[in-house]
């Protein structure tokens, strides 16, 4: 082919590779925030444009074609290589870019589990809750004679300065068993959805009318205020996370009993991996609920329109990030929480 008849057929692609290194690959967090408003080369043909210009660098060697399209195409494959094979950011970038970005889209991306898990925890709360207003007895066949004492001790309404939601144990030593009991009741509802995915619905169930008696039952013997007021803060990560969980293991259950066009073996794999990648959030959202609640929920003294404020704030917060975050990321960045970085032949930003 004459070198005439080369650059025609292929300046196009040259030029809008060309267009794309400047616009997209220079400043990545203008170019996710532009995302939508961007026209020319699409991001995730990078990759690919990258070795078409390498093969027609080649083929322009090889036919001895002039300097001026040699080094012209040699400039945008060296531009091009060093975006695709430049140093991932530092390990804690991408986990800070994951829980938030990448980990809210897995979370929406899995709605239809997510809100079914949320009607099984949430309407049994809220069912016994009620119940228990209406007819007080009703905790009585939840919980034993002495658990209903010992509720009513760790919130009593008349010792202000004492420390809510415990009997003793310092901040530090409840942080520490806060964590345990979270993450293992976050695990074992992930873990549950092994049994079919019916593990995960008794789970979510029992976990609600255990949730909503405790509650009931504080609240019908007048001890709602300091109930309240403990778990103003730190129910928005738990609670959440617990419903997150809870669809995670969802969805690892469908993947086993409904694979699809898939093999079970493979379908449960991926249903895994999302999962995991699910409690990797799900951790971290209890482990900040178990500091908040051993450091800030258990203060005794402090006003109640200080402490549903600070609730309110992280409800708000907690399903804002869960609504809007990493909306400007591609999917496959944005759960991996890689970013806009490439690298190894990845996909582009």
């Amino acid at each position: 082919m004459r070198q005439e008849h080369f650059i025609k057929r292929h300046q196009p692609e040259w030029n809008a590779f060309e267009q794309w290194l400047d616009t997209r690959g220079q400043h990545v967090k203008r170019a996710r925030m532009s995302r939508r408003q961007w026209h020319g080369m699409a991001d995730h043909e990078m990759p690919a444009r990258y070795r078409r210009l390498c093969q027609q660098l080649a083929l322009a060697r090889r036919r001895g074609y002039s300097p001026l399209v040699t080094d012209r195409l040699q400039g945008l494959m060296q531009r091009g290589h060093g975006l695709l094979y430049r140093t991932p950011p530092p390990r804690w970038r991408r986990v800070l870019a994951f829980l938030l970005a990448g980990f809210p889209r897995l979370v929406r991306a899995e709605g239809g589990c997510m809100a079914a898990s949320a009607l099984l925890f949430w309407l049994p709360l809220v069912a016994v809750f009620v119940a228990i207003q209406i007819t007080p007895e009703l905790s009585a066949s939840l919980f034993d004679p002495a658990q209903l004492v010992g509720f009513e001790s760790m919130y009593d309404p008349d010792d202000p300065m004492r420390k809510l939601g415990r009997d003793n144990g310092t901040d530090v030593a409840m942080f520490g068993y806060y964590i345990w009991n979270n993450v293992s009741i976050g695990f074992k509802t992930f873990a549950s959805g092994l049994l079919a995915g019916i593990g995960a619905v008794v789970v979510l169930i029992v976990n609600g009318i255990m949730i909503g008696g405790v509650a009931g039952h504080l609240q019908a013997v007048g001890h709602g205020d300091p109930f309240w007021r403990f778990v103003a803060a730190h129910s928005a990560p738990e609670l959440t996370a617990i419903v997150i969980a809870g669809g995670a293991g969802l969805r690892l259950g469908l993947n086993l009993v409904a694979p699809g066009q898939r093999r079970r073996v493979d379908a449960l794999i991926d249903g895994g991996r999302r999962g995991a990648l699910l409690c990797l959030g799900v951790l971290a959202m209890l482990v900040f609920a178990a500091f908040v609640e051993a450091f800030w929920s258990s203060i005794g003294w402090m006003p109640a329109w200080i402490k549903y404020s600070v609730g309110g704030a992280l409800w708000a917060l907690t399903l804002l990030w869960l609504w809007r975050g990493g909306r400007n990321q591609a999917i496959g960045d944005a759960e991996l929480g890689l970013g806009l970085g490439v690298s190894n032949g990845g996909a582009a930003p």
